[in-house]
Protein backbone atom coordinates (compact mmCIF):
# COMPACT_ATOMS: atom_id res chain seq x y z
CA UNK A 1 0.00 0.00 0.00
CA UNK A 2 1.33 3.43 -0.97
CA UNK A 3 2.41 5.78 1.80
CA UNK A 4 0.07 8.69 2.51
CA UNK A 5 1.68 12.10 2.10
CA UNK A 6 0.10 14.80 4.27
CA UNK A 7 -0.32 18.41 3.14
CA UNK A 8 -2.25 21.47 4.24
CA UNK A 9 -3.97 21.65 0.82
CA UNK A 10 -4.26 19.20 -2.06
CA UNK A 11 -5.02 20.76 -5.45
CA UNK A 12 -6.44 18.60 -8.23
CA UNK A 13 -5.15 19.89 -11.56
CA UNK A 14 -1.79 21.54 -12.30
CA UNK A 15 -2.89 23.75 -15.18
CA UNK A 16 -2.81 27.50 -14.73
CA UNK A 17 -5.66 27.51 -12.16
CA UNK A 18 -4.14 24.92 -9.85
CA UNK A 19 -0.55 26.03 -10.35
CA UNK A 20 -1.28 29.71 -9.62
CA UNK A 21 -3.34 28.96 -6.52
CA UNK A 22 -0.68 26.54 -5.28
CA UNK A 23 1.94 29.27 -5.66
CA UNK A 24 -0.16 31.79 -3.73
CA UNK A 25 -0.74 29.31 -0.90
CA UNK A 26 2.96 28.44 -0.71
CA UNK A 27 3.74 32.15 -0.33
CA UNK A 28 1.60 31.97 2.82
CA UNK A 29 3.64 29.07 4.20
CA UNK A 30 1.16 26.29 3.46
CA UNK A 31 2.26 22.89 2.20
CA UNK A 32 0.55 22.11 -1.10
CA UNK A 33 0.27 18.98 -3.24
CA UNK A 34 -0.50 19.40 -6.93
CA UNK A 35 -2.16 16.28 -8.33
CA UNK A 36 -1.94 16.18 -12.13
CA UNK A 37 -3.70 13.40 -14.06
CA UNK A 38 -1.38 13.65 -17.07
CA UNK A 39 2.36 13.06 -17.33
CA UNK A 40 2.91 16.80 -17.80
CA UNK A 41 1.00 19.74 -16.27
CA UNK A 42 -1.08 22.00 -18.49
CA UNK A 43 -1.40 19.40 -21.23
CA UNK A 44 -5.04 19.95 -22.21
CA UNK A 45 -5.73 23.68 -22.00
CA UNK A 46 -2.95 25.82 -20.51
CA UNK A 47 -0.34 24.35 -22.84
CA UNK A 48 -2.55 24.97 -25.87
CA UNK A 49 -3.34 28.61 -25.20
CA UNK A 50 -2.46 31.46 -27.55
CA UNK A 51 -3.25 33.88 -24.76
CA UNK A 52 -3.13 37.62 -24.96
CA UNK A 53 -4.23 40.09 -22.31
CA UNK A 54 -7.21 42.17 -23.38
CA UNK A 55 -9.02 44.07 -20.64
CA UNK A 56 -12.42 43.66 -22.31
CA UNK A 57 -12.14 39.90 -22.89
CA UNK A 58 -14.96 38.04 -21.18
CA UNK A 59 -17.11 41.13 -20.74
CA UNK A 60 -17.95 43.27 -17.73
CA UNK A 61 -18.11 40.29 -15.36
CA UNK A 62 -14.51 39.27 -16.07
CA UNK A 63 -12.89 42.69 -16.56
CA UNK A 64 -12.26 43.26 -12.81
CA UNK A 65 -10.23 40.04 -12.62
CA UNK A 66 -8.26 40.95 -15.74
CA UNK A 67 -7.48 44.44 -14.47
CA UNK A 68 -6.50 43.10 -11.05
CA UNK A 69 -4.06 40.69 -12.75
CA UNK A 70 -2.39 43.36 -14.87
CA UNK A 71 0.14 44.57 -12.29
CA UNK A 72 1.40 41.05 -11.52
CA UNK A 73 1.77 40.24 -15.22
CA UNK A 74 3.57 43.49 -16.00
CA UNK A 75 5.94 43.28 -13.01
CA UNK A 76 6.03 39.66 -11.86
CA UNK A 77 8.00 38.40 -8.85
CA UNK A 78 11.49 36.94 -9.33
CA UNK A 79 11.48 33.60 -11.12
CA UNK A 80 8.87 34.43 -13.73
CA UNK A 81 10.78 36.44 -16.33
CA UNK A 82 9.08 38.77 -18.77
CA UNK A 83 5.44 37.81 -19.21
CA UNK A 84 3.86 40.53 -21.39
CA UNK A 85 4.76 42.02 -24.76
CA UNK A 86 2.66 44.92 -26.09
CA UNK A 87 0.34 44.11 -28.99
CA UNK A 88 -2.82 46.17 -29.70
CA UNK A 89 -6.10 44.47 -30.54
CA UNK A 90 -8.06 45.57 -33.61
CA UNK A 91 -11.70 44.67 -34.20
CA UNK A 92 -12.89 45.10 -37.77
CA UNK A 93 -16.35 45.77 -39.17
CA UNK A 94 -17.11 42.83 -41.47
CA UNK A 95 -18.57 43.85 -44.84
CA UNK A 96 -21.52 41.47 -44.41
CA UNK A 97 -22.32 42.60 -40.84
CA UNK A 98 -21.14 46.20 -40.30
CA UNK A 99 -23.48 46.57 -37.31
CA UNK A 100 -21.33 44.08 -35.38
CA UNK A 101 -18.83 46.85 -34.65
CA UNK A 102 -21.43 48.95 -32.81
CA UNK A 103 -22.35 45.95 -30.67
CA UNK A 104 -18.67 45.43 -29.90
CA UNK A 105 -18.31 49.10 -28.92
CA UNK A 106 -21.13 48.63 -26.42
CA UNK A 107 -19.35 45.62 -24.91
CA UNK A 108 -16.11 47.54 -24.59
CA UNK A 109 -17.89 50.43 -22.94
CA UNK A 110 -19.61 48.08 -20.48
CA UNK A 111 -16.23 46.54 -19.62
CA UNK A 112 -14.72 50.05 -19.23
CA UNK A 113 -12.03 49.11 -21.72
CA UNK A 114 -10.22 52.00 -23.45
CA UNK A 115 -10.62 51.96 -27.22
CA UNK A 116 -10.37 54.24 -30.23
CA UNK A 117 -12.58 54.17 -33.32
CA UNK A 118 -10.49 54.05 -36.51
CA UNK A 119 -11.50 54.52 -40.13
CA UNK A 120 -10.19 53.89 -43.65
CA UNK A 121 -7.26 56.29 -43.31
CA UNK A 122 -5.86 54.52 -40.23
CA UNK A 123 -6.66 51.05 -41.60
CA UNK A 124 -4.70 51.85 -44.76
CA UNK A 125 -1.63 51.05 -42.61
CA UNK A 126 -2.63 47.39 -42.89
CA UNK A 127 -2.41 46.65 -46.63
CA UNK A 128 -2.82 42.91 -46.00
CA UNK A 129 -6.53 43.65 -45.42
CA UNK A 130 -8.79 43.71 -48.43
CA UNK A 131 -10.41 47.13 -49.06
CA UNK A 132 -13.85 45.99 -47.93
CA UNK A 133 -12.36 45.11 -44.52
CA UNK A 134 -10.75 48.55 -44.15
CA UNK A 135 -13.89 50.62 -43.61
CA UNK A 136 -14.06 50.84 -39.79
CA UNK A 137 -12.54 49.33 -36.71
CA UNK A 138 -12.03 49.63 -32.98
CA UNK A 139 -8.50 49.67 -31.60
CA UNK A 140 -7.70 48.59 -28.04
CA UNK A 141 -4.18 49.93 -27.50
CA UNK A 142 -3.55 48.55 -24.00
CA UNK A 143 -3.21 44.84 -24.87
CA UNK A 144 -0.40 42.30 -24.65
CA UNK A 145 0.80 38.90 -25.76
CA UNK A 146 1.26 36.63 -22.73
CA UNK A 147 4.18 34.21 -22.42
CA UNK A 148 1.98 31.38 -21.14
CA UNK A 149 4.82 28.92 -20.66
CA UNK A 150 6.84 31.39 -18.56
CA UNK A 151 3.81 32.21 -16.41
CA UNK A 152 2.90 28.56 -15.86
CA UNK A 153 6.47 27.46 -15.14
CA UNK A 154 6.93 30.38 -12.75
CA UNK A 155 3.93 29.21 -10.76
CA UNK A 156 5.15 25.59 -10.78
CA UNK A 157 8.69 26.40 -9.65
CA UNK A 158 9.18 24.84 -6.23
CA UNK A 159 5.84 23.02 -6.28
CA UNK A 160 5.35 19.50 -4.92
CA UNK A 161 3.95 18.11 -8.15
CA UNK A 162 2.60 14.58 -8.60
CA UNK A 163 2.08 13.61 -12.25
CA UNK A 164 0.18 10.59 -13.60
CA UNK A 165 -1.98 11.12 -10.52
CA UNK A 166 -5.55 10.84 -11.75
CA UNK A 167 -7.92 11.02 -8.78
CA UNK A 168 -9.90 7.79 -8.47
CA UNK A 169 -11.43 7.98 -4.99
CA UNK A 170 -11.59 10.15 -1.89
CA UNK A 171 -12.73 9.57 1.67
CA UNK A 172 -13.22 11.99 4.56
CA UNK A 173 -11.60 10.74 7.78
CA UNK A 174 -11.38 12.74 11.02
CA UNK A 175 -11.55 16.09 9.28
CA UNK A 176 -9.17 15.23 6.44
CA UNK A 177 -9.54 13.99 2.89
CA UNK A 178 -7.57 10.93 1.87
CA UNK A 179 -7.21 11.11 -1.91
CA UNK A 180 -6.27 8.12 -4.05
CA UNK A 181 -4.65 9.23 -7.32
CA UNK A 182 -3.00 6.40 -9.26
CA UNK A 183 0.10 5.36 -7.32
CA UNK A 184 -0.16 8.50 -5.18
CA UNK A 185 -2.05 8.93 -1.91
CA UNK A 186 -2.28 12.25 -0.13
CA UNK A 187 -4.25 13.59 2.80
CA UNK A 188 -5.26 17.18 3.48
CA UNK A 189 -8.03 18.97 5.35
CA UNK A 190 -8.79 20.97 2.21
CA UNK A 191 -8.98 19.77 -1.40
CA UNK A 192 -9.18 22.25 -4.29
CA UNK A 193 -11.01 21.18 -7.44
CA UNK A 194 -9.01 22.90 -10.21
CA UNK A 195 -9.59 20.13 -12.75
CA UNK A 196 -10.73 22.32 -15.65
CA UNK A 197 -12.95 20.41 -18.07
CA UNK A 198 -12.99 17.51 -15.60
CA UNK A 199 -14.12 19.62 -12.61
CA UNK A 200 -17.71 18.31 -12.47
CA UNK A 201 -16.72 14.60 -12.66
CA UNK A 202 -14.02 15.21 -10.03
CA UNK A 203 -16.56 16.92 -7.77
CA UNK A 204 -18.76 13.81 -7.94
CA UNK A 205 -15.94 11.76 -6.39
CA UNK A 206 -16.22 13.99 -3.33
CA UNK A 207 -20.02 13.79 -3.20
CA UNK A 208 -20.54 17.33 -4.51
CA UNK A 209 -23.20 18.39 -6.98
CA UNK A 210 -22.08 19.40 -10.47
CA UNK A 211 -22.01 23.06 -11.45
CA UNK A 212 -23.06 22.51 -15.07
CA UNK A 213 -19.57 23.20 -16.42
CA UNK A 214 -19.41 22.89 -20.20
CA UNK A 215 -16.16 22.27 -22.12
CA UNK A 216 -16.06 24.17 -25.41
CA UNK A 217 -13.57 23.47 -28.18
CA UNK A 218 -11.34 26.27 -29.48
CA UNK A 219 -9.20 25.66 -32.59
CA UNK A 220 -5.88 27.20 -33.62
CA UNK A 221 -3.97 26.93 -36.91
CA UNK A 222 -0.41 28.05 -37.61
CA UNK A 223 0.07 29.13 -41.23
CA UNK A 224 2.91 30.01 -43.55
CA UNK A 225 1.64 32.90 -45.68
CA UNK A 226 2.85 34.90 -48.65
CA UNK A 227 3.71 37.55 -47.71
CA UNK A 228 4.55 36.70 -44.06
CA UNK A 229 2.54 38.73 -41.54
CA UNK A 230 4.20 41.96 -40.37
CA UNK A 231 5.77 41.49 -36.93
CA UNK A 232 3.99 44.61 -35.62
CA UNK A 233 0.54 43.53 -36.76
CA UNK A 234 -2.14 43.85 -34.06
CA UNK A 235 -4.29 40.94 -33.03
CA UNK A 236 -6.95 41.30 -35.73
CA UNK A 237 -10.50 40.19 -34.97
CA UNK A 238 -13.72 40.00 -36.91
CA UNK A 239 -16.20 41.98 -34.80
CA UNK A 240 -18.79 39.32 -35.63
CA UNK A 241 -16.61 36.76 -33.84
CA UNK A 242 -15.77 34.47 -36.77
CA UNK A 243 -11.97 34.65 -36.71
CA UNK A 244 -8.92 36.28 -35.23
CA UNK A 245 -5.27 36.18 -36.20
CA UNK A 246 -1.89 37.44 -35.04
CA UNK A 247 1.76 37.08 -36.10
CA UNK A 248 4.22 34.85 -34.26
CA UNK A 249 7.85 34.28 -35.29
CA UNK A 250 7.15 34.84 -38.99
CA UNK A 251 4.07 32.64 -38.99
CA UNK A 252 0.41 33.54 -38.60
CA UNK A 253 -1.76 32.11 -35.84
CA UNK A 254 -5.38 31.88 -36.93
CA UNK A 255 -8.48 30.78 -35.02
CA UNK A 256 -12.14 30.49 -36.05
CA UNK A 257 -13.02 31.78 -32.57
CA UNK A 258 -15.06 28.61 -32.19
CA UNK A 259 -16.89 27.50 -29.05
CA UNK A 260 -18.14 24.04 -29.96
CA UNK A 261 -19.68 22.04 -27.07
CA UNK A 262 -17.57 18.99 -26.35
CA UNK A 263 -16.70 16.55 -23.58
CA UNK A 264 -13.63 16.36 -21.39
CA UNK A 265 -11.01 14.50 -23.43
CA UNK A 266 -7.81 14.99 -25.42
CA UNK A 267 -9.53 17.17 -28.02
CA UNK A 268 -8.34 17.50 -31.62
CA UNK A 269 -9.13 20.15 -34.26
CA UNK A 270 -11.94 19.52 -36.71
CA UNK A 271 -10.84 19.53 -40.37
CA UNK A 272 -13.96 21.44 -41.45
CA UNK A 273 -13.29 24.16 -38.86
CA UNK A 274 -9.75 24.56 -40.18
CA UNK A 275 -10.85 24.72 -43.82
CA UNK A 276 -13.59 27.21 -43.00
CA UNK A 277 -11.38 29.64 -41.10
CA UNK A 278 -8.61 29.52 -43.70
CA UNK A 279 -11.19 30.44 -46.32
CA UNK A 280 -12.45 33.32 -44.15
CA UNK A 281 -8.89 34.56 -43.70
CA UNK A 282 -8.22 34.52 -47.43
CA UNK A 283 -11.50 36.34 -48.09
CA UNK A 284 -10.49 39.09 -45.64
CA UNK A 285 -6.83 39.54 -46.59
CA UNK A 286 -4.53 39.67 -49.58
CA UNK A 287 -2.27 36.98 -48.09
CA UNK A 288 -1.98 33.60 -49.75
CA UNK A 289 -1.82 30.60 -47.45
CA UNK A 290 1.14 28.54 -48.55
CA UNK A 291 0.89 25.82 -45.94
CA UNK A 292 -0.91 24.78 -42.79
CA UNK A 293 2.11 24.06 -40.60
CA UNK A 294 0.35 22.78 -37.52
CA UNK A 295 -2.96 22.97 -35.68
CA UNK A 296 -4.41 22.08 -32.34
CA UNK A 297 -7.53 22.45 -30.22
CA UNK A 298 -8.08 23.06 -26.54
CA UNK A 299 -11.00 23.05 -24.14
CA UNK A 300 -12.37 26.22 -22.56
CA UNK A 301 -14.75 25.34 -19.74
CA UNK A 302 -17.59 27.67 -18.73
CA UNK A 303 -20.28 27.69 -16.07
CA UNK A 304 -23.81 28.43 -17.34
CA UNK A 305 -23.41 32.14 -16.47
CA UNK A 306 -19.88 32.23 -17.95
CA UNK A 307 -18.34 33.38 -14.66
CA UNK A 308 -15.66 31.46 -12.74
CA UNK A 309 -16.65 29.04 -9.99
CA UNK A 310 -14.54 29.95 -6.96
CA UNK A 311 -14.74 29.18 -3.27
CA UNK A 312 -15.92 26.62 -0.76
CA UNK A 313 -18.41 24.08 -2.04
CA UNK A 314 -21.00 25.08 0.56
CA UNK A 315 -22.34 21.56 1.01
CA UNK A 316 -19.27 19.32 1.11
CA UNK A 317 -16.85 20.05 3.93
CA UNK A 318 -13.25 20.60 2.91
CA UNK A 319 -13.92 20.96 -0.82
CA UNK A 320 -12.99 24.17 -2.62
CA UNK A 321 -13.61 25.11 -6.27
CA UNK A 322 -11.28 26.95 -8.63
CA UNK A 323 -12.83 26.17 -12.00
CA UNK A 324 -14.86 27.53 -14.91
CA UNK A 325 -12.35 30.18 -16.01
CA UNK A 326 -13.33 29.67 -19.65
CA UNK A 327 -10.99 31.25 -22.19
CA UNK A 328 -9.72 33.96 -19.83
CA UNK A 329 -8.03 31.72 -17.26
CA UNK A 330 -4.53 32.79 -18.24
CA UNK A 331 -5.08 36.54 -18.15
CA UNK A 332 -7.00 36.40 -14.86
CA UNK A 333 -4.86 33.77 -13.09
CA UNK A 334 -3.03 36.15 -10.72
CA UNK A 335 -6.23 37.76 -9.45
CA UNK A 336 -8.18 34.50 -9.23
CA UNK A 337 -5.38 32.79 -7.32
CA UNK A 338 -5.00 35.72 -4.92
CA UNK A 339 -8.76 35.86 -4.28
CA UNK A 340 -8.99 32.11 -3.66
CA UNK A 341 -5.99 32.23 -1.30
CA UNK A 342 -7.66 35.01 0.68
CA UNK A 343 -10.84 32.97 1.01
CA UNK A 344 -8.89 29.90 2.15
CA UNK A 345 -7.03 32.05 4.70
CA UNK A 346 -10.34 33.38 6.02
CA UNK A 347 -9.57 36.96 5.03
CA UNK A 348 -12.75 37.26 2.93
CA UNK A 349 -15.93 35.25 3.25
CA UNK A 350 -16.52 34.34 -0.38
CA UNK A 351 -15.84 35.25 -4.01
CA UNK A 352 -18.94 37.40 -4.47
CA UNK A 353 -20.38 37.04 -7.96
CA UNK A 354 -17.99 34.14 -8.62
CA UNK A 355 -18.91 32.21 -5.47
CA UNK A 356 -19.01 28.45 -6.02
CA UNK A 357 -22.12 28.12 -3.86
CA UNK A 358 -24.22 30.45 -6.04
CA UNK A 359 -27.23 28.91 -7.81
CA UNK A 360 -26.17 27.36 -11.13
CA UNK A 361 -28.16 25.17 -13.49
CA UNK A 362 -26.54 21.74 -13.69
Amino acid sequence: MAAVNRFDVAIIGAGIAGASLGWELRQRGLSVALLEAESQPGYHTTGRSAAFWVSSYGGAGIAPLSLASRRFLLAPPPGFGRLLSPRPALMLAPPDAPQALAAMAEQLTAARAPFVAVGPRWLARLPILRPEWRTAGLLEPDCFDIDVAALHQGYLRGARLFTDARVEAATRERGEWVVHAGETMVSAPLVVNAAGAWADPVAALFGARPRGLMPLRRTMAVLRTDPPPPAGLPVVMDAAGRFYFKPDAGRLWLSPHDETPDVAHDVRPDELDLATVIDRFEQATTCRVERLETSWAGLRTFAPDRLPVLGHDGAVEGLFWCAGQGGFGIQTAPAVAALCARIIAGEVADAGAYDAARPLAA
